[in-house]
């Protein structure tokens, strides 16, 4: 075999792996999208079954919400730069791009835990009501992915210290990596949406 065939086999080995990473992340937050849109939908359902049960405006603070909000797309305008720039193979700017995305993602982590002791040591928690069980397990679930994403970024930029983060193949995974907290963006968007602002309509 030649070494052009050779080199080309190879190259068709290397696109069918970052096709198959492509692939396996879109289908993970296929289903990651049908499980938020349950959660989503079963506290809009028992929302409108129990109005009584609670009045979230006289805990709820659009303002802090709102600036978690804008903090999240922040984020997302970070990650798409850093995105961009390794495909450019420009690490220096990965890099702060990145840091950018971790610092905004621990804003509005810490946004939700001061939310969150709020609303506690108001009366409301899991157990008080049906709002409350459902409020906490969709938001504190999105916060998980959050939180997630965050460590994920966090491991991906030590490893570009390494020395080992290659700028064609290592693009395919800070893609991956963009794809997953542009994913956990939009589900805010809709949660902030159907939730958050619903409620002072």
């Amino acid at each position: 075999m030649s070494e052009n065939a050779t080199a080309h086999q190879d190259d068709g080995h290397a696109s069918l792996i970052i096709d198959n990473k492509k692939l396996l992340m879109w289908l993970f937050l296929g289903s990651d999208c049908m499980f938020f849109g349950t959660l989503i939908s079963t506290h809009l359902i028992y929302r409108k079954l129990y109005p009584e049960s609670f009045d979230p405006t006289t805990l709820f603070s659009l303002e802090l919400t709102s600036f978690s909000t804008f903090i999240l797309l922040m984020s997302s305008f970070l990650m798409a730069l850093a995105v961009s720039a390794m495909h450019k193979g420009e690490l220096k700017s990965f890099r702060r791009n990145v840091l950018g995305v971790i610092f905004f993602g621990l804003i509005f982590l810490g946004c939700q835990v001061y939310e969150f002791a709020h609303f506690v040591h108001a009366g409301l928690t899991l157990s008080t009501n049906t709002f409350g069980s459902t409020f906490y397990m969709m938001t504190g679930t999105h916060g998980v992915h959050v939180a997630i994403g965050v460590f994920w970024l966090i491991c991906m930029y030590f490893y570009s210290h390494t020395g080992k983060m290659d700028a064609h193949e290592s693009a395919v995974d800070v893609e991956i990596a963009g794809l997953y907290w542009h994913f956990v963006d939009i589900v805010w968007i809709v949660i902030f949406t159907a939730v958050y602002l619903i409620e002072f309509i």
